[in-house]
């Protein structure tokens, strides 16, 4: 049977910042591990955890990339659309934009779109962007 993770779900695991939700999903998450159970991720889960390590922890790009990194190599999680999470993780650590402003160019890019337009001007010099109204 395979399960999918919510994003608080995650953020207890890798937080371990109230007590008994950080003992609960261990016990789902390694013990999924133990019996050799896939746990599926939604990029969205992804884009929520980056926003919730850097509002409610102060976690910056540096804290957070590795933790990325980290999730994606883990055999036991079930990365959907997992190429396209590679391509933004890697945008994010190289860029100045935020993971998921990547993580939506990408995914346009992939569905056919030439640029993804934008009113974000970090995205100024990303040639997936476009700056408009500027």
């Amino acid at each position: 049977m395979m399960k999918g993770l919510d994003t608080n779900v995650l953020v207890r695991y890798l937080t371990q910042d109230h007590q008994k939700q950080a003992r609960l999903a261990a016990k789902e998450i390694e013990g999924a591990a133990a019996k050799g159970e896939k746990l599926v991720i939604q990029p969205i889960v992804l884009c929520e955890l980056v926003w919730v390590l850097e509002s409610a922890y102060d976690f910056g790009k540096p804290q957070i990339v590795p933790v990325l990194d980290s999730i994606m190599r883990t055999a036991q999680f079930e990365i959907v659309d997992k190429d396209t999470v590679w391509q933004a993780l890697n945008d994010y650590h190289k860029e100045k934009g935020d993971f998921s402003d990547y993580y939506i160019g990408r995914s346009n890019e992939k569905a056919g779109a030439n640029v993804t337009l934008t009113f974000d001007k970090s995205l100024k010099d990303n040639k997936r962007f476009s700056l408009i109204g500027s």
